[in-house]
């Protein structure tokens, strides 16, 4: 197995869970904090995707999805650079989306990553990509970065589902 079919397969598996959280989730659900400092499916979601679609667009050399197509569909009330590093407790309540517009969203930059992915040969991860590091970052750091990103904030939205339906949330 070639390392751009591990890559594309564990960006796979965090598409799958995405779903599996997202997918026929009610508003209430999506925006359930279980205190005011505590972050939402809805922010979590976005928040992962919005990561993975600004680091890969940078790498790839291309525009982001969200600038050039969907921010102005989710008409969220942020910077439209922002991807949530750093956000306060309103910014996160702030991310208010149905499953649906969650979901285009993420499959649209998962999709855009696999048709990355797909064009790189082994030498490519070798390729340093940001300097501003020491050591520099190569490709393939940056997409195992992105990776452990996602399925820590996926992990996070499915452990909060999970509470949201202890709590009666449906």
């Amino acid at each position: 197995m070639e390392q751009r079919e591990l890559l594309i397969d564990a960006f796979d598996r965090i598409s799958t869970i995405v779903h599996r959280v997202v997918e026929g989730a009610s508003a209430d659900l999506l925006a359930f904090r279980d205190d005011d400092e505590a972050n939402t499916i809805a922010w979590l979601v976005w928040h992962l995707t919005r990561v993975q679609d600004d680091h890969v667009s940078d790498v790839a050399g291309v525009d982001q999805l969200w600038t050039s197509e969907w921010a102005a569909r989710f008409e969220l009330p942020l910077p439209v650079d922002s991807t949530g590093y750093g956000h306060s407790s309103e910014q996160v309540a702030s991310v208010v989306a149905p499953a649906e517009l969650l979901l285009g969203y993420h499959d649209a930059v998962h999709d855009a990553t696999v048709e990355y992915l797909d064009t790189l040969e082994a030498d490519d991860f070798d390729r340093v990509v940001d300097t501003s590091w020491d050591p520099p970052v190569t490709l393939g750091v940056r997409l195992v970065s992105v990776i452990g990103d996602d399925l820590q904030h996926v992990g996070q939205a499915s452990f909060v589902k999970g509470v949201a339906q202890r709590a009666g949330v449906a």
